[in-house]
């Protein structure tokens, strides 16, 4: 009975056998040797030097034979290759890779090794090889490699990686895209949706990636300007030159490099919501120009001949990680600005203030990248997993809680990710030290949530130093019980070691 299929890449000896009678090459060698029902063939050779070879392999069989170009930056690019490989047996179909042979001898180490990889796991196959000396040989490969092991990263292209990494809210952002259990989070959406119904300007001070842009698009769609734009400006990223035409917009020839007739970040949000991020780093001499325009809404563009006054009805939410009182006091920001802006004021969390929402949000970005991308489809966080995302402080916040979630799916060896995987997935970037004693107290402050943070994180501390033996645990914690113990950790959503 014929094998069904050979796979190979073309070598050099390949090439060489179709202009000298006595040297077959390994691709003729195998076929003579065994029986084929076709023989499917890689190259990376130019087509004069393949086309020869091909016409003299097919005079000399009536096996079907099939060779396909394949583009490499170099024939060692492992990268490269996995991928290349990897689709063309998926191209064969289920039928061929049930009974597939794969000749080793052609090609770089790089390729043999490809071969082996995806042979032994994802396309099981028979290897073969071949020499002038020993002819041709089954090759029996002593070893077993889990599939599981394979790096999935290498499927997911750039682009796709890309979007899989961004922490951008969607332009449709919603409440509900805002995952909580936590009730000071759900009393603060539940703020954010009153100041959608009132056309008030907002201000949204948090760290870092506790989301306060998703927070200003929900606002936004909910409010009666959602059909109007949503500009959104990164105040950090002004440079110092171009602030007033970027924030004002300017006429054409008014400096050098203006060719036509700019509108500028008011204009444009003109019925609209003009989001300004990192709003605590604006320039004084920015803080006067901007007081000016939210006091009658008219602005002038930079080198209009006849001083028109041009008129923009937008709404401004602004955000920032900055204590803007402390600023104001420390005269770095303007306090009639400040004043203006925060009519409405949202005060957001850090993930690691927000009582039991640590896990159900790690659960819920996992679910949801692995419904994005099938390759990350049925991960799962093991215990130690958990443990380690309880432990950590997360000064990134949900941002960084993505993007470590995302590092350990792609690297985990299985579709359970360890703790290992979590731990390794970190980055070790020491956080920068908050003083408990010098949280904002701005709307929004909740002193049971910081309570339970100094909680956490001393029963994490005693859990490493003692083993998790509760005994210990109790004695250094002070508890009066094993049972008060057990009771604060299942408050506090710390998991229990069996």
């Amino acid at each position: 009975m014929k094998c069904s299929t050979l796979v190979s890449w073309i070598g050099q000896h390949d090439l060489d056998a179709c202009r000298n009678p006595e040297a077959d090459g390994p691709i003729w060698a195998t076929i003579k040797s065994r029986s084929f029902k076709q023989v499917q063939l890689l190259y990376n050779y130019s087509e004069a030097d393949v086309a020869p070879f091909l016409d003299w392999l097919r005079q000399e069989t009536d096996v079907s034979i099939c060779a396909q170009f394949v583009s490499l930056s170099s024939p060692t690019h492992h990268g490269e290759l996995y991928e290349s490989v990897s689709a063309f047996l998926e191209s064969l179909g289920q039928d061929n890779s049930s009974n597939l042979s794969i000749l080793l001898s052609p090609g770089t180490p790089a390729m043999q090794s490809i071969w082996v990889l995806l042979g032994k796991t994802r396309f099981p196959a028979v290897f073969y090889q071949a020499s002038l000396e020993q002819g041709v040989q089954q090759v029996d490969i002593p070893f077993d490699i889990a599939a599981e092991y394979i790096p999935s990263v290498t499927s997911l292209s750039s682009a796709q990686l890309q979007t899989l990494s961004e922490t951008n809210p969607p332009a449709n952002a919603a409440f509900n895209n805002i995952v909580t259990r936590s009730e000071s989070m759900q009393r603060l959406i539940q703020r954010a949706q009153i100041l959608a119904e009132h056309d008030v300007p907002v201000l949204i001070n948090g760290e870092s990636g506790t989301g306060k842009e998703l927070f200003a698009r929900a606002i936004h769609n909910a409010s009666e300007r959602e059909k109007k734009p949503f500009i959104a400006v990164n105040c950090g990223a002004f440079p110092p030159e171009l602030i007033d035409s970027m924030l004002f917009g300017h006429s054409k020839g008014a400096f050098t490099g203006a060719i036509a007739d700019k509108s500028g970040y008011f204009e444009q949000a003109d019925g609209g919501i003009l989001f300004l991020d990192e709003f605590g780093e604006l320039e004084p001499a920015v803080q006067v120009r901007l007081l000016r325009v939210l006091q009658d809404k008219t602005y002038t563009r930079i080198g209009d001949a006849d001083l028109q006054k041009r008129t923009s009805n937008f709404r401004l939410i602004a955000a920032t990680n900055k204590n803007l009182m402390d600023e104001v006091t420390a005269g770095r920001f303007r306090e009639d600005l400040f004043y203006r802006v925060a009519v409405g004021v949202l005060q957001l969390p850090a993930l690691r203030q927000r009582d039991g929402d640590l896990l159900f949000l790690a659960n819920s970005l996992l679910q949801a990248l692995s419904e994005e991308y099938s390759l990350l489809k049925d991960k799962e966080l093991s215990p130690g997993a958990k443990n380690v995302i309880q432990q950590y402080p997360w000064p990134g916040n949900v941002r960084e809680l993505k993007s470590t979630l995302l590092r350990a799916a792609l690297w985990a060896g299985s579709d359970e990710i360890s703790g290992e995987d979590m731990q390794q997935a970190l980055l070790n970037v020491n956080p920068v030290s908050t003083d408990i004693l010098s949280r904002d107290l701005i709307q929004g402050f909740d002193i049971q949530a910081v309570l339970n943070e100094v909680e956490r994180h001393y029963i994490n501390k005693a859990r490493q130093q003692t083993g998790g033996r509760k005994k210990q645990m109790t004695e250094v914690l002070g508890y009066k019980s094993h049972q008060t113990l057990a009771n604060r950790m299942k408050k506090l959503g710390i998991r229990q070691a069996p």
